[in-house]
């Protein structure tokens, strides 16, 4: 109803989603393609019966044991053999990278003060502060989609945003942004004032480059957000964490909500960290078919953008819609993202993935007829 007493920020906004479409192959939402291997899902049966004896009562509220386990993940194969390891006084989790970002907004951000991130991005970081009354900003990119990091430090010295977003890899267009960048950006921000500058690595373990893990040490507003649903391969999991100095964590814990992790879902996710090197082994398949959708495209003749993530952005279009309906019709759902002529495609299975270039080389031929 047009009268409905909704907050202004929100009306006339659209609710985030992707087509759901009962189609042969689809590879719009940059899930990770393979089940889980039988001897996690078999441990993960295990884990929750054993869960299950308990649920009369609440779970672990500070879910100890699991940011314990995630510290230990992200020690081993984000931070230099050098480094001070993680405890879990350093990691936070949700339900989701999305509930991360939300309560960080929650706390750092809400009525009065603003957020900027470099759009085309991750749209949620937009649709998440303007959910907690942030006001949102949209910051400059090249025409590479790299961050145009000089225009970036003036945005942010002009507006004195409360939170810097940067998400690398990026989504739609998976580019990864350099550590120097990061630093640039960092700096301006707290040459402002204290501004918290929120790294989304989603993505990461996809990446041709290490992760920015390593730049929060010294950096007490610097944060690190991650998931499960990509490289894990467990998007029905819900699960995302973060990683930052012990007084972020501890200020996040103000707006979380009471037991807001199942024990449900604090056993599976102990239990996928148990298979990290089996399911990081699922993501080298993952990076090989990437990059060979990248060198199909290119072969084809279309523009890619360099990816650092398991989707491919391509094009260019006149008719975006035009052309996503056209591979829709041959039985391959991809993504359109609103970014002016390109699309999105998710590295799938060595068969959906000959299925989508099938395709395009289609779409190419009558194109160029």
């Amino acid at each position: 109803m047009d009268d409905l007493p909704v907050r202004d920020e929100l009306r006339g906004q659209s609710p985030y989603g992707a087509p759901q479409l009962d189609v042969p192959v689809r590879l719009n939402t940059n899930e990770n393609p393979y089940p889980l291997p039988e001897p996690l899902v078999e441990r993960v049966a295990e884990r929750v019966a054993e869960a299950a004896r308990g649920l009369n009562r609440y779970p672990d509220r500070d879910a100890v044991e699991l940011r314990t386990r995630l510290a230990e993940y992200l020690t081993r194969t984000g931070l230099p053999g050098d480094a001070a390891p993680l405890t879990a006084a350093n990691v936070w989790a949700a339900n989701g990278s999305n509930e991360v970002i939300q309560q960080l907004l929650q706390t750092f951000g809400g009525p009065g003060r603003t957020a900027i991130g470099f759009e085309p991005s991750y749209s949620m970081h937009g649709l998440i502060a303007r959910g907690t009354g942030t006001g949102w900003l949209s910051g400059p990119r090249n025409d590479d989609f790299t961050i145009d990091v000089a225009a970036a430090r003036e945005a942010i010295a002009e507006h004195r945003p409360d939170v810097v977003f940067i998400t690398s890899p990026n989504n739609p267009t998976g580019t990864a942004v350099p550590a120097d960048a990061v630093r640039a950006l960092y700096e301006a921000a707290q040459a402002v004032r204290p501004t918290l500058v929120v790294v989304d690595e989603a993505y990461v373990e996809f990446s041709h480059r290490p992760s920015l893990l390593p730049l929060t040490e010294g950096r007490p507003l610097l944060v690190v957000s991650r998931t499960m649903s990509k490289a894990f391969g467990a998007a029905g999991l819900r699960l995302g964490y973060l990683a930052a100095h012990p007084a972020v964590v501890d200020a996040v814990q103000l707006v979380r909500l009471p037991y807001h992790l199942s024990a449900v879902t604090q056993a599976t996710a102990l239990a996928a960290l148990e298979h990290t090197d089996t399911l990081l082994g699922y993501v080298e398949n993952l990076k090989a078919e990437r990059d060979r959708l990248v060198a199909e495209l290119l072969a084809l003749g279309y523009e890619v953008t360099a990816s650092d993530a398991n989707f491919v952005q391509f094009g260019r279009f006149p008719d975006t819609h035009a052309a996503w309906r056209r591979i829709l019709d041959r039985g391959v759902l991809i993504r359109d993202n609103g970014v002016p002529g390109w699309l999105r495609v998710t590295a799938g299975t060595p068969s959906e993935n000959d299925a989508f270039l099938d395709a395009v080389r289609d779409l190419k031929k009558e194109q160029s007829a």
